[in-house]
């Protein structure tokens, strides 16, 4: 099985919304993702109209969405990699991580949240070091940052 990778149309955004809030609510499952739907959307929009950018992995030969990743070159900034519950595991963060350092070959930096031990080990295993700590802002949970230099 292989993916395809190119960046998220807008008549796409529904469906990457939907992952977004299938693949949080079962990291967090506490938190009510859907609800913040409305946030994330708007948050996507802001995020391209200031030089960010959205690509996604589509699993061929079905052509469903596997999963994202939103990239600011500008910055090196990765906001978010996400991946649907039926294709982690199976290599797409790993192919959605190489465009994110193909958009962005100076580095990139991240925040994780601290109790998201599969993040932080998928991080560590691409090269990135953790270089402090801090708070999310939206759920009030601690973070690491981290960084990626080639």
């Amino acid at each position: 099985m292989g993916w395809t990778i190119h960046p998220v149309s807008d008549d796409e955004r529904p469906a990457l919304l939907d992952l977004w809030v299938q693949s949080w609510s079962e990291v967090y499952p506490v938190i009510d993702f859907n609800a913040r739907r409305p946030w994330f959307s708007s948050h996507i929009i802001e995020w391209l109209s200031e030089g960010g950018f959205c690509y996604q992995a589509r699993e061929q030969p079905s052509g469903r969405m596997a999963g994202f990743v939103m990239v600011k070159p500008a910055t090196g900034h990765l906001d978010q990699i996400c991946v649907a519950i039926p294709h982690k595991g199976k290599g797409v963060a790993a192919a959605l991580m190489g465009e994110a350092r193909r958009l962005c070959p100076e580095g990139l930096h991240l925040d994780v949240n601290a109790t998201n031990s599969r993040a932080i080990h998928f991080y560590e295993k691409q090269g990135f070091i953790k270089t402090g700590e801090g708070v999310n802002p939206s759920s009030g949970l601690p973070l690491y940052r981290y960084h990626w230099q080639p």
